[in-house]
């Protein structure tokens, strides 16, 4: 069943299933239930698919699988370009992993333009997915702004009281990055004349070119993540948007600069990357420290936890940089473990603000004592984000320093000094939120969590300790491609005659 069309399948079931909700016609409250049931439906049809080409999946070998190649614009040399390695693999299983659980998560809650809200997310899934199955520049570039324009509707339409603003700032800082990323493409066109992913990572650019064009990429990549600076969109939009919402921006769209780093950065343009680590490992430290720092401070659970996926992902840049096995590799584990946990925790957040409808911290206080479910499933997700041996969070986090401790012990020693101020303010949510005495009276109504709300959670339990316990059944996936990207660097590196990484960080 080689043959079959199984990404394009992947990718635009989701789109079908929008256009099933757009012709759906009848009363308000029949297209509602409708539009719930079409999308629900599609979702899982496509998470199915995912985890067949997961279970499918060649470990040990680096080459693109599942392939497709359709000839699209022949005056330019551009082809509609599909395949999945080890390093984009286990990202098409995240976005459709927690689709259906937003459109679940968002069955109760979203009660007004119901129809327009399943449709943007079938076409924010199809957008994620081609995005990451995308083997050429102009199909990936085309996938990866069009994740902006459902996300903006999302949060712009169905968010808080200052949505509008929040939206309009999300799209014109991913958009501002992106421009630059368009001319780093067109670059790349004239300067070799092809826009195939696969060729580009097996040419040599110019050194000079390489920094010019890593710059370019860089400004796209470090928004996405995001990078400090360039992190202030993130607590924005968090807040604003809806629970689900937050669950995708968190769970996947911030893994796309991670993705970005590891599929064109380090493998296409070596040199500059060797050249621009010390700039990585600045901003990627101080993001880890001053956003850690500035958790401890919020009132707002959401900007907490905002703010702890800046400095998470901050852990995560500098994993990628180190260009070791253990520190990719522990990089795209913190990846997909943040993916799971990050989004179980707003769907945390989610669970009592649809009941008592606030987020501030200083509102709830003794929840155990009326919801123990919800309290045993939270600290599953807390201990988890800070890095709880067998959870998925320590897997990642472990890798990385043991990376990072290669390269560079000053490095290492100021990510670890992060992990603990996360630790603390992860601690200090739980302890203000869940333990006590419950104080406030109309909290003594509130109610636990549900089945269905306990349906989202079990899945994404389930990942952060299969992760936790049995890790390599995620690392023999990426292993060989990961290695391969190291090969290729370090071969770049040897060609031009220029030091390793290693020797440029000496270990201290």
């Amino acid at each position: 069943m080689s043959d079959w069309p199984l990404l394009s399948l992947i990718t635009f079931l989701p789109l079908l299933g929008a256009a099933f909700i757009f012709f759906i016609r009848g009363e308000q409250e029949d297209i509602a239930r409708n539009a719930r049931s079409v999308a629900l439906w599609f979702s899982l049809g496509t998470f199915v698919l995912s985890l067949w080409l997961w279970f499918s999946f060649e470990r040990g070998t680096a080459a693109f699988q599942w392939a497709e190649e359709v000839l699209w614009i022949p005056g330019f040399n551009i082809s509609y370009r599909m395949g999945v390695d080890g390093i984009s693999m286990p990202f098409v299983l995240l976005s459709t992993l927690l689709t259906p659980l937003c459109i679940l998560a968002s069955w109760e809650a979203i009660k007004v333009r119901v129809k327009e809200y399943m449709i943007a997310f079938l076409v924010l899934e199809t957008m994620m997915v081609g995005m990451f199955c995308a083997l050429d520049l102009v199909v990936f570039y085309i996938f990866f702004e069009g994740v902006l324009i459902p996300m903006f509707l999302i949060i712009g339409v169905w968010g808080g009281a200052r949505r509008v603003y929040s939206a309009f700032k999300f799209f014109l800082f991913t958009l501002a990055g992106s421009v630059l990323m368009l001319l780093a493409i067109l670059a790349i066109y004239f300067e070799t004349g092809i826009t195939d992913i696969p060729t580009l990572l097996e040419t040599r650019l110019p050194p000079e070119t390489q920094k010019w064009l890593w710059l370019a990429f860089f400004a796209s990549f470090a928004v996405k993540v995001p990078m400090w600076p360039v992190h202030t969109w993130l607590p924005d939009a968090h807040v604003e948007a809806p629970t689900a919402g937050s669950v995708i921006l968190a769970g996947v769209l911030l893994k796309m600069g991670g993705y970005g780093f590891l599929r064109f950065s380090l493998p296409m343009l070596p040199l500059a990357s060797a050249d621009f680590a010390i700039l990585i490992y600045v901003l990627s430290v101080v993001a880890v420290i001053y956003t850690s720092l500035v958790a401890l401070a919020q009132e707002d659970m959401k900007k907490l936890i905002a703010y702890s996926s800046v400095a998470h992902m901050g852990l995560v840049t500098v994993g990628i940089f180190t260009v070791t096995q253990q520190g990719i590799e522990g990089a795209m584990i913190q990846m997909l473990s943040h993916g799971v946990v990050s989004a179980a925790l707003f769907l945390i957040v989610g669970v009592i603000y649809d009941r008592m409808h606030s987020r501030l911290i200083e509102r709830y206080d003794g929840l155990v004592e009326r919801m123990p479910a919800y309290a045993l499933m939270f600290m599953v997700f807390m201990l988890a984000s800070v890095g709880l041996p067998g959870t998925s969070g320590f897997v990642g986090e472990f890798l990385v320093l043991v990376g990072a401790f290669q390269v560079n012990t000053a490095v290492a020693v100021l990510c670890a000094s992060g992990m603990v101020l996360g630790a603390a303010y992860m601690l200090y949510l739980y302890r203000r939120v869940i333990f006590g005495k419950m104080t406030k009276e109309d909290l003594r109504t509130i109610l636990d969590i549900s089945w269905r709300e306990k349906a989202i959670f079990a899945p994404l339990i389930a990942v952060v300790l299969w992760m936790g316990i049995y890790p390599m059944s995620f690392i023999d996936v990426m292993a060989a491609s990961v290695a391969n990207v190291i090969d290729n660097y370090e071969a770049a590196l040897a060609a031009a005659e220029g030091p390793s990484l290693a020797a440029l960080w000496p270990v201290e």
